[in-house]
This record gives structure tokens, C-alpha cells and sequence, in this order.
């Protein structure tokens, strides 16, 4: 009996001190499955705000400038405006740029920065070329009732006047001149003509009333250099170049005398206006 539960408790013992060293192990193994997914769980948060900070409107911007034209363009987003910088070839690559961006998700302006780069033309030269252009801009659909002025200074063209409608003369010569080579920008200063019935009317009476006249016909010859009828709320302005004063005179009396004009403006101007009498 004393043998059997002396055996007992020694039995006890080991098993007892057999089970804490078991026991150290598990302790230990626990601890490191607490520690080991801490270290990277640190670094998680990092690549998440990066993805964010690009957002989805430099994603849209991207790929509505994803065009062989705007190849050297580059663009960042900040709080909804949109910087372009870089160069195009043409200006009406940079405009083209300014409109795609507009429309983007999330952006709210624009800073257009872009440079246009082509070829540098002096201004006198450039000014000449656009005009012969211009002149013959649209000439079967009643060029006659346009009158687009242009004026050019450091590569930027400037057009004013008056055009007879918004899509087939405004839109028609800011297009002209966007894609010409050389335009380093263009500054739109035109007037569209007002829609009226009784402008239409005044227009056709003016043109039949000028045109009619014998010595007047002449001008119809070339479709670029007609005299230009230029309406608005019963004002009417006469442009061109004529070949003496006596037909400018004609066409302004003529002009002044259809039903419904309220003013004449003759703006026409003497190809060889005669020279100053020297006073002896």
C-alpha cells in the first residue's frame, strides 16, 4: 500500500511537470501568431491612399486626351481643375484638348497651358495668307451676307465683324483658321447676325438693289471679292473693295433707298483712290 501510493504521487508529479512543459511550447507558438500579421499590417494602408489620390477623373482625363494629337500633353487634376501643359501642332489641337477635358469626371475648370509649336510665320504674312483664305470661305452658301474681319499679332489671330449665321460662316471660319499651320491662338470676336424675317427680307432687297446695277454687276464676278451686305435690326453695313469711289457711292445710294433700312454704314474701301492734289 505505502509502495503503491508513494508510485502514485510520483507519478503525479511527473505528469504534472510533463504537462507544464508542454504547455511552454503552445505558449509561446500562440504569442507568435499574435505578432507575426502586425509587421505588414502596418504597410496595408499605404498602397490604398496612393491608388485614391489618383481618383477617377485623372483616369477619365487620360483617356479622353488617349489621341496620337495630344501624344505630348500631360495633364494632373487637383480639387477638380484640370492643368494641361505640353505641346500640339496646331491650335485647334489645343482647343480640341480644352473641350475633351471639360467633360471629364470630377473636373470642374480647366488651365490651359498648352503650347502650340508648327512652324513661325511673320504676322503681315500670316494676316495675307488667312485673308485670301477667309475671303473664299463658304461661297455657295451666301458668303456675300458675311463680313469676318482678321487681324494678326504675335501668331494670334483675331477675327471680328459680322457673320450671317452661327454654323455655316462663325463655326466655319474659326475652324478655318484653327487648323492653318503657324496660328499660335485665336481670339473670337465675331457677332452672329440676330435671326429676323425682316432682316432676310432687307438682305435680299440690298443685294437685288446693289447687285442690279449695271455698274455694280462686276462685283458678282468673283465669289472672294463681292461687295458684303452685313444686316442687323434694319442696320445695314456696306463691305468690300470697290474700284472707285463713284461705286461706293452707288451702292450706299442704292443701299439707303430699299424700304425697311433704317442706316446705312459703308465701310467699302477704294482699291486706287486717287492721289492728293499737290497745292502749288
Amino acid at each position: 500500500m505505502t509502495w503503491t501510493l508513494s508510485n502514485f504521487r510520483t507519478t503525479l508529479l511527473a505528469m504534472t511537470f510533463a504537462g507544464v512543459i508542454l504547455s511552454i511550447p503552445q505558449v509561446s507558438l500562440a504569442a507568435g501568431q499574435d505578432q507575426t500579421p502586425a509587421q505588414p499590417a502596418a504597410l496595408t494602408p499605404a498602397p490604398a491612399v496612393t491608388a485614391q489620390a489618383a481618383g477617377p477623373a485623372d483616369s477619365d482625363v487620360q483617356a479622353r486626351l488617349d489621341k496620337k494629337q495630344f501624344h505630348n500633353v500631360k495633364v494632373s487634376v487637383d480639387e477638380g481643375t484640370a492643368t494641361l501643359t505640353g505641346t500640339v501642332d496646331l491650335y485647334a489641337y489645343k482647343a480640341e484638348a480644352d473641350k475633351r477635358v471639360r467633360k471629364a469626371k470630377g473636373v470642374t475648370a480647366v488651365r490651359n497651358l498648352i503650347q502650340v509649336g508648327g512652324p513661325t510665320i511673320p504676322d503681315e504674312v500670316l494676316e495675307k495668307k488667312l485673308g485670301e483664305k477667309l475671303e473664299y470661305d463658304q461661297v455657295f452658301y451666301g458668303n456675300v451676307f458675311n463680313a469676318i474681319s482678321l487681324s494678326v499679332h504675335n501668331g494670334v489671330v483675331t477675327l471680328g465683324g459680322h457673320a450671317f449665321n452661327y454654323f455655316n460662316s462663325k463655326e466655319s471660319a474659326l475652324a478655318l483658321i484653327s487648323y492653318y499651320p503657324g496660328v499660335k491662338g485665336v481670339e473670337d470676336e465675331i457677332q452672329v447676325d440676330p435671326v429676323s424675317m425682316v432682316d432676310d427680307r432687307i438682305r435680299m432687297q440690298v443685294y437685288r438693289a446693289v447687285y442690279g446695277y449695271p455698274a455694280l454687276k462686276k462685283y458678282a464676278i468673283d465669289p472672294g471679292k463681292p461687295i458684303r451686305i452685313s444686316v442687323q435690326n434694319g442696320h445695314v453695313g456696306l463691305y468690300g473693295m470697290v474700284d472707285s469711289k463713284a461705286d461706293s457711292d452707288i451702292a450706299f445710294i442704292r443701299t439707303n433707298g430699299v424700304p425697311g433700312v433704317f442706316k446705312v454704314e459703308n465701310f467699302l474701301q477704294v482699291a486706287n483712290p486717287p492721289a492728293p492734289k499737290k497745292k502749288k
